[in-house]
């Protein structure tokens, strides 16, 4: 247990004992081709001689954060306006761990603090954190050691460790009921927060895209597969190709990634608000509370971009000439089943969001327990990579709850589109389902759904890495 929160919060950042102690000495141990200026690689290459360790990235930001004139590089100026600016926020996050203002951090305040972070730690474990810091043996950690210890970590306070472990928006794979991101304060005052959700939102434009064909036979095994009429991926794709051509395979995609920026946009601010309402303890998220704020938000995100979904629907299974588009799709739905239809299959879709969101969120906190406790060794950074494999195995997770709950919709969403085909409500539609079918039934066109998973990860890590 120690060595896992004593490397998710304190990395080992201290300067070794021969390192120059002025901004000016360090700048000319880090200048080491004596330009006047100090660029990534010389960065990374004298931190790591000086035996400073920092994390993946933390070079770049550092020359991104203080490089004013914008020429990839720091000079003597830059480079000690940056370390002075750092300070002052190691400064600040020093303060606020100081609870009784003597000058020194004890143990009881870092157990303290960790506990304000959700993190539950024993005396010993805290005493053991103090010692990685503590310089002098006195059992407490002053500023300057403090300083000594993060001066080259660009996380600046304890809350910044939560980035590590926020859930990743950037896996899509179409089913948008996950809950949203968590942002710091620093990050929503600095505007990180809407790069992160539009990164999100761009890599899950090009996944939806990559992955529309298995989409669309998703959809088609849901409506139109039976055991009277039994659909296999070949067959599907051969009926699809022959009906209307290759370019069919991406029918109803260009509506499934134009909902990505209305949904997310309003996903995020509802998930906000229902947070602040939900909240208590001064302010911190519970994850009970998280779970249900992420769910409200999701329901009203859901409800506002319905529409889009129907039409989703509606355009994916459309014949060649149908619709002309999304609006020609929209005019036809409205002249004929009315603004009703707009809202088919809605319960269903409301309801899935509860088992998929609870079910993703716990398997979720598992993996993340899981991967702390065996590799947190050198970093409580996991990676992209990680984080990725953790979010497909708790999405799948909650996709099997909740698939049921997507086939009724999806169903209810297409019913007035296919000719003969009955009006009915949910229980009838599940009723009908389970007599004809078996409970299999309400898992058919599963497989197309989970082939989307694996280039889904893909397409998102490459996405991201471009990004």
């Amino acid at each position: 247990m120690y060595q896992v929160v004593r490397k998710l919060v304190f990395t080992d950042s201290h300067c070794a004992s021969d390192a120059p102690k002025t901004y000016e000495e360090l700048f000319e141990k880090l200048d080491t081709n004596k330009d006047g200026k100090v660029d990534v690689a010389e960065l990374k290459e004298g931190l790591s001689a000086l035996g400073i360790a920092f994390g993946k990235g933390d070079a770049q930001k550092i020359v991104s954060s203080g490089d004013q004139d914008n020429d990839e590089g720091l000079d003597i100026n830059e480079f000690s306006k940056y370390l002075k600016e750092h300070e002052k926020k190691l400064l600040l996050t020093f303060k606020s761990l100081d609870k009784n203002n003597d000058g020194r951090i004890d143990y009881m305040e870092i157990k303290q603090s960790l506990a304000d972070l959700g993190m539950d730690i024993s005396k010993e474990e805290a005493e053991k954190i103090l010692q990685t810091i503590d310089v002098d043996g006195t059992m407490t950690v002053d500023w300057n050691e403090w300083r000594e210890h993060f001066l080259f970590n660009t996380a600046t306070n304890l809350q910044d460790i939560i980035r590590y472990w926020k859930h990743s928006t950037v896996l899509d794979i179409g089913d948008s009921l996950t809950i949203p991101d968590e942002f710091t304060e620093e990050e929503k005052t600095t505007g990180v927060w809407w790069k992160q959700l539009a990164a999100g939102a761009m890599a899950g434009a090009v996944s939806r895209t990559g992955t529309a064909p298995l989409d669309r036979m998703k959809v088609f095994m849901q409506v139109h597969g039976s055991k009277t009429n039994k659909i296999s991926l070949v067959g599907g794709f051969k009926q699809m190709i022959k009906e209307g051509g290759v370019s069919s395979l991406w029918r109803g995609n260009g509506t499934n990634v134009l909902k990505i920026a209305p949904e997310t946009a309003i996903k995020f601010m509802a998930y906000e608000q229902y947070k602040k309402m939900l909240s208590s303890e001064g302010g911190k998220v519970q994850t009970h509370e998280r779970f249900i704020a992420g769910s409200l938000a999701g329901a009203t995100a859901q409800t506002a971009i319905y529409p889009m979904e129907v039409m989703k629907t509606r355009l994916t299974l459309r014949k060649t000439g149908q619709y002309s588009g999304m609006f020609d799709c929209a005019k036809k739905i409205l002249k004929k089943e009315g603004m009703k239809a707009f809202y088919k299959g809605y319960v269903p879709n409301i309801l899935g969001i509860i088992p998929y969101a609870g079910i993703d969120l716990a398997v979720y906190e598992v993996l993340k327990n899981a991967w702390l406790a065996r590799y947190a060794k050198d970093t409580a950074n996991p990676g992209i990579l990680v984080l990725l494999a953790c979010g497909t195995i708790s999405s799948t997770c909650g996709q099997l709850a909740s698939y049921p709950l997507a086939l009724i919709r999806t169903r209810m969403q297409a019913a007035a589109s296919i000719e003969g085909s009955e009006q009915v409500t949910m229980n009838h539609l599940v009723k009908k389902i389970l007599e004809k079918e078996g409970f299999f039934g309400l898992y058919r066109g599963i497989l197309p759904n989970f082939m989307k998973v694996i280039p889904a990860v893909s397409i998102s890590y490459v996405v991201l890495d471009l990004i």
